[in-house]
């Protein structure tokens, strides 16, 4: 190509260039919006996600409260509840593996409700 053919080829190129950069830039505000309503649909769905976690613990929550689980265990297994003489209290250390170091106190109650069958 001589001097001249590139002397006339400049404003095309130079106008091609300049229309392909705006190209680019409208491109990237598009992809710039598109992610932006992405990111709100998240936030969006991860609130709704929150909520449902609260609902579902709060829901947890009330079905295993005690009165409501002692009232079942009475109404469908027929238990009773518990009277102070079958709670037996164990004190003391207890050292897994070295029966010497094992020391339990008893209270009298207790004792008298394992002698008496």
């Amino acid at each position: 190509m001589s001097r001249s053919q590139v002397y006339q080829l400049r404003p095309f190129v130079s106008i091609v260039f300049i229309i392909s950069t705006l190209f680019i830039v409208v491109f990237f505000q598009m992809e710039e919006r598109r992610l932006g309503y992405q990111v709100l649909k998240l936030n969006k769905e991860h609130k709704n996600k929150i909520s449902e976690f609260r609902e579902k613990e709060i829901q947890l929550a009330k079905t295993t409260r005690p009165q409501l689980m002692d009232s079942i265990a009475q109404r469908k297994f027929t238990f009773r509840k518990v009277q102070a003489n079958q709670v037996i209290h164990i004190t003391g250390n207890l050292v897994v593996g070295n029966p010497n170091l094992n020391k339990f106190s008893y209270s009298s109650q207790q004792e008298s409700a394992l002698e008496t069958p």
